[in-house]
C-alpha cells in the first residue's frame, strides 16, 4: 500500500504535544514522500470561541480552513514540516471531533490518520468518550495513535 497522504489530525488539547506528534510524522512521512495534511478540528463552541479571540466580526464569515492556519498549533507544526523539508497542507474543519476526522480523512483521501490523545481510564471513556476510540474504530485506514505524556 502507497503512502501519499497522511491527515494529522489535532485539536485544542494538542498544543503541548506538537514536538512529539510532528517527530512521529516526520518520520513516516519524510521517506515515502507523503503530503501530511494538518487538519484542525473544532468543535462549534470551540471555533466560535477562536474567532473571538481572533477579533473576527459575525459579519466576516470566517471559513474553518483560514481559522486554521491562523491558529497557534497549526502553524508551530507547520515550522517543524517546513524545517524536516516534508510537505502539508492545511484544513480547517467544524464539528464532533471523531466524525470530523474520520470525514476529513475520507475528503482528503487519507492513507493514514495521525491523532493525539492521552491516557484515560476505562471508566473515563466509558462516561465522557473517546475521540482516539471512536476515530479507530470508524476510520478506513491505518490509525497511529500517539499519547501525551
Amino acid at each position: 500500500m502507497a503512502l501519499d497522504t497522511m491527515l494529522l489530525a489535532v485539536g485544542p488539547r494538542d498544543a503541548n504535544s506538537v514536538s512529539r506528534l510532528a517527530q512521529t510524522v516526520i518520520e513516516v512521512a519524510k521517506p515515502t514522500g507523503a503530503t501530511v495534511v494538518l487538519g484542525h478540528v473544532f468543535t462549534e463552541d470551540e471555533f466560535e470561541s477562536v474567532l473571538d479571540q481572533l477579533d473576527y466580526t459575525p459579519q466576516s464569515r470566517a471559513e474553518p480552513g483560514e481559522v486554521a492556519r491562523r491558529h497557534t498549533t497549526i502553524r508551530d507544526l507547520a515550522a517543524h514540516f517546513d524545517d524536516a523539508g516534508v510537505s502539508y497542507e492545511i484544513e480547517g474543519t467544524v464539528g464532533n471531533h471523531g466524525d470530523a476526522i474520520v470525514t476529513l480523512a475520507e475528503q482528503v483521501d487519507a492513507d493514514r490518520v495521525v491523532i493525539g490523545g492521552r491516557k484515560r481510564s476505562p471508566t473515563g471513556k466509558a462516561v465522557f468518550g473517546s475521540t482516539a476510540q471512536e476515530v479507530l474504530f470508524a476510520a478506513s485506514c491505518p490509525v497511529t495513535y500517539v499519547r501525551r505524556d
